[in-house]
């Protein structure tokens, strides 16, 4: 399936991204300089790439038809699962985002928050990431029919289409910061 193809390229960013993430915390605990814009980069990533773009075809296309087509099994696996992560995620990254308004503000103390919500969420997503690679996929593609899969691929592709600049732009973001940690 073209689409999942797509996905596990995605999921391979996500990861290089949460590799900076725990470089950049590691910084904070030991005092180092804290370069505000590379964070605000990191949190637009993971809002938009990870979140927006990544998420929303998966919540959208994907996981929609694998509960309309699959059943109990797949609604329990998507309901209770991915989509429950998807929000925890989520979650640690508003708290994370007040977490930094703080610590950008003076609270020394708002570091530990920072922290403590970034590296939560590289731990979710990348237990997340691994389910999803070798669980929810190959359950989908095992179970969903030739027609099925063919519109999740159609569907992907429109929207890898429309979105290629924004893709393009968060990859770039990705590896400038790999550059620099």
């Amino acid at each position: 399936m073209k689409a999942i193809e797509i996905m596990n390229e995605e999921h391979k960013y996500i990861l290089r991204m949460l590799n900076v993430v725990r470089k950049v915390c590691f910084r904070i605990m030991n005092g180092e300089e804290i370069i505000y814009e590379d964070f605000n980069k990191i949190i637009d990533f993971i809002q938009n790439y990870a979140d927006n773009h990544h998420h929303k075809k998966e919540e959208k296309v994907l996981f929609t038809k694998m509960v309309e087509h699959i059943g109990e099994t797949a609604e329990k696996a998507v309901n209770q699962g991915m989509l429950v992560e998807h929000d925890l995620g989520r979650l640690y990254v508003r708290d994370l985002i007040n977490a930094f308004e703080k610590m950008k503000s003076g609270d020394e103390e708002a570091k530990l928050d920072v922290i403590a919500n970034a590296i939560s969420y590289t731990h979710l997503l990348i237990r997340h990431i691994d389910k999803e690679d070798r669980v929810i996929y190959k359950f989908a593609e095992r179970n969903l029919n030739d027609e099925i899969k063919e519109f999740i691929n159609v569907e992907c592709e429109k929207f890898e289409i429309s979105n290629e600049k924004i893709k393009n732009r968060y990859i770039l973001i990705l590896e400038d910061l790999e550059k620099k940690y």
